[in-house]
C-alpha cells in the first residue's frame, strides 16, 4: 500500500486534511455548544434577576412559604408570557419549593431536582450545573441564592431545556461531518491528480533510466514543468545525452582496440592475479595452435615465464620455442586505479621466420666463406708452390695454372650467382621478353647437355608437341633455368640412366608446362621443401664431390615466380626426380 510514492503522498494529503478538518470540526462544535450554553446562562442570569426583583416586592418581611400565593402568581405571570426555563422557589427555613412553573411537580425536591445544586444554593452560592435527566433531556440548572435583608431566605431554582441547542447542535455535527466527508473525498482526487502530477515524470524517468541501464540510450523524458521535476527532468536529458556520448567514444574506442588486437599480427593475452585468462585474441590461438580456448597449462607455462624473465619493474622479454614455432614472449603487468598489480599482459611474436632467416644468414656467410676459401686455398697454393720454383717441367706448370685457371672460373661463377640473386633481391633485374618458339628452345638446351649426357651413356628423350607453342618470355633466362634442371638431372643420374623432356599445354589455355623427368638417385622427404634454400645441398658431400654451388635452384625459382610462374619439385629417394615448370603464354 506504501509501495509507491503516490499513494504515500495521497494518503498523507488525505490524513492531514482528516485530522485538520476533525480539529476544525471539534473545535467549532466546542465552541458552538459553548456558546449556545452560554447564552442559556444569560438567560437564566436575566430570569433570576427579574424574579427576584419582583420578589423583593412580594416579601413583607417575613419567610418565602408565607408568601406562596403571590410568588407563584408572579411565576405564573412569567409563564403566560411563553418562558420555557422552569422556575422553582424553595423556602430556606422549610427547604420546601413554595413556588414552581412546572405543571407535573409533586413537591419532592430530591427526586426533582438536584440536591447538590438545591445545598450549593442554600449554602449562599449561586452555581449551574448540566443535568442529563434521561437519554433525550438536558437541562442546565442553575441556583441563585434569595435574602432578605442579609438573611437568606431561599433560593430560586431555574432550569433551562437544552433540547433545541443540542438538536441544533446535533444537526450541526451532521452537517460538519458530511462537509468533511465530502472534503475528504475531494481531497483523495486533489491529492492523486497532484500526486499523478508528480509521481509520472518519476516513474517515466524511472522506466528510461531502467532502459538506459539495459544499454538503451535513446531515452528523452518529457519536460512538464519549470519546478524541481521539471529540472530533474532536464538533468535527466542532459546526462543521457553526455552519457550517450560517452559510450558511443567509448565504444568507438573499444572497437577501435578490439580491432587493433583482434587484427594485429602478434598474439595477445592477459591473464588476472587468479591465473584466469581474461581476454585473448585469434592471433594468439593460431600462434598457439588452439581452436577456442587456452590450455590451463599453457597458463602455467605463461606465469613461469613470466617470473623467470622480468625484470625488477614486472617487464621482460623471453624466447620460447612452442609447437615447432620460436615464439618471443614480451610481458608486462598491468595496474589497477589504485597501482596495484592485478594480473600480466603477454604479447607473442613468432619470429620462426626471423629465426629461420638468421640461420639462413648464418650459413649463407658460412656456405660462401667455405665456397670461396676452397679455390682460394688451391690457388694460393699452386701459385706458390710455382713462384717457389719447385716445378720445373713446363707440362707440370701449365697443369698447375690450369688447376689454377679452373679454380678461379670456379670462383666467378660463384659471384657471378650471388651478384645474381642479389639482383633478384633489389628487384634490380631487367627481362627482355619476346615471343619465342619452345619447341626449339628445348632442342638448343639439350643439344648443349647432349655431350655430358654421352659420356655417361644416359639416354634423353624429348617429347614436343607437334604444334610449336609460341610464349612471350626471357630467352636467355628461361633457357638458363632449363638447362640448371638438365645439368642437375644429369649430374645426379647414373650412367645408363635415362631422362625424359616433356613440353605440354598446362593446367589452361594460358598456360605451358615444361617436365623434366630423370632415374637419378632421387630427394629424401624431409629435403625437398628446403632445395630452394641457398647452397642448400642434400648430401653436402656428394654435391661437392659433383660440383655445383647450391645456388642453382634458388636462381631457378627466382626467374620463374618473376615470369608469374611455379616450380614443382616431385622425387622419391632412390628412384628419380621430376620437375614441373609452368608459365604463362602471354607473358605478364
Amino acid at each position: 500500500m506504501f509501495s509507491s510514492i503516490r499513494s504515500r503522498f495521497t494518503i498523507i494529503y488525505f490524513l492531514l486534511v482528516f485530522i485538520a478538518m476533525i480539529i476544525a470540526g471539534i473545535f467549532i462544535i466546542q465552541s458552538f455548544e459553548d456558546y449556545n450554553l452560554n447564552i442559556a446562562s444569560e438567560r437564566l442570569d436575566d430570569i433570576a434577576q427579574i424574579m427576584i426583583s419582583e420578589l423583593s416586592k412580594i416579601e413583607d418581611g417575613g419567610s418565602l412559604i408565607n408568601n406562596k400565593e403571590p410568588i407563584q402568581a408572579s411565576i405564573d405571570n412569567h409563564a403566560d408570557i411563553g418562558l420555557r426555563e422552569e422556575i422553582f422557589v424553595i423556602d430556606a427555613a422549610s427547604q420546601q419549593i413554595v413556588a414552581s412553573s412546572s405543571e407535573n411537580f409533586n413537591g419532592d425536591i430530591i427526586e426533582f431536582l438536584d440536591d447538590s445544586l438545591v445545598i450549593e444554593g442554600l449554602l449562599g452560592k449561586q452555581m449551574e450545573k448540566n443535568v442529563q435527566i434521561s437519554e433525550s433531556v438536558r437541562t442546565k440548572d442553575k441556583v441563585y441564592p434569595i435574602y432578605n435583608g442579609d438573611e437568606l431566605a431561599g433560593v430560586m431554582y431555574l432550569r433551562y431545556d437544552l433540547m433545541d441547542i443540542y438538536t441544533s447542535l446535533n444537526k450541526t455535527r451532521m452537517i460538519i461531518l458530511q462537509a468533511i466527508l465530502t472534503s475528504l473525498v475531494v481531497t483523495i482526487i486533489i491529492g492523486f491528480i497532484i500526486s499523478k502530477s508528480i509521481t509520472d515524470p518519476i516513474n517515466d524517468i524511472t522506466i528510461k533510466a531502467s532502459k538506459l541501464a539495459e544499454g538503451n540510450f535513446d531515452q528523452m523524458v518529457e519536460v512538464r514543468s519549470e519546478d524541481e521535476i521539471g529540472t530533474l527532468s532536464k538533468t535527466f536529458n542532459f546526462l543521457t545525452q553526455e552519457l550517450k556520448k560517452g559510450i558511443s567514444e567509448v565504444s568507438r574506442e573499444k572497437s577501435k582496440l578490439e580491432a587493433i588486437i583482434n587484427y594485429m599480427e602478434d598474439g595477445l593475452i592477459a591473464i588476472d592475479e587468479n591465473g584466469e585468462v581474461i581476454h585473448h585474441n585469434p592471433k594468439a590461438l593460431k600462434l598457439l595452435g588452439f581452436d577456442k580456448e587456452l590450455d590451463q597449462d599453457l597458463i602455467g607455462d605463461l606465469m613461469s615465464i613470466y617470473n623467470s624473465g622480468r625484470l625488477n619493474n614486472g617487464i621482460g622479454s623471453k624466447n620460447v620455442k612452442y609447437n615447432n614455432r620460436v615464439l618471443k614472449v614480451n610481458f608486462a603487468p598491468y595496474l589497477d586505479e589504485r597501482s596495484v598489480k592485478v594480473g600480466a599482459v603477454f604479447v607473442l611474436q613468432d619470429i620462426t621466420e626471423e629465426e629461420r632467416l638468421e640461420n639462413m644468414r648464418r650459413e649463407f656467410v658460412a656456405n660462401v666463406s667455405h665456397e670461396l676459401k676452397t679455390p682460394l686455398t688451391s690457388i694460393k697454393s699452386y701459385t706458390e708452390t710455382i713462384l717457389d720454383g719447385a716445378v720445373d717441367d713446363p707440362e707440370m706448370q701449365r697443369t698447375f695454372l690450369e688447376v689454377v685457371n679452373s679454380e678461379a672460373d670456379r670462383m666467378s661463377r660463384l659471384v657471378r650467382d650471388l651478384l645474381e640473386l642479389s639482383n633478384f633481391d633489389s628487384d634490380a633485374v631487367r627481362f627482355k621478353k619476346s615471343e619465342y618458339n619452345l619447341n626449339q628452345m628445348i632442342n638448343s638446351c639439350i643439344l648443349k647437355v647432349k655431350v655430358t649426357a654421352d659420356q655417361k651413356r644416359q639416354k634423353i628423350r624429348v617429347h614436343l608437341p607437334e604444334q610449336p607453342i609460341l610464349a612471350i618470355v626471357d630467352y636467355d633466362k628461361i633457357e638458363q633455368v632449363v638447362l640448371n634442371i638438365l645439368s642437375n638431372a644429369i649430374k645426379y643420374t647414373g650412367d645408363e640412366g635415362e631422362i625424359d623432356v616433356e613440353v605440354r599445354a598446362g593446367e589452361t589455355t594460358q598456360l605451358f608446362d615444361i617436365v623434366i623427368t630423370d632415374t637419378g638417385m632421387g630427394i629424401p622427404e624431409e629435403d625437398l621443401e628446403r632445395i630452394y634454400e641457398r647452397f642448400y645441398r642434400v648430401d653436402k658431400a656428394r654435391s661437392r664431390a659433383l660440383g655445383g654451388t647450391g645456388l642453382g635452384l634458388s636462381i631457378a625459382k627466382e626467374i620463374i615466380e618473376a615470369h608469374h610462374g611455379k616450380i614443382a619439385v616431385a622425387s622419391e629417394y632412390g628412384h628419380g626426380t621430376k620437375v614441373t615448370i609452368s608459365l604463362p603464354i602471354q607473358g605478364d
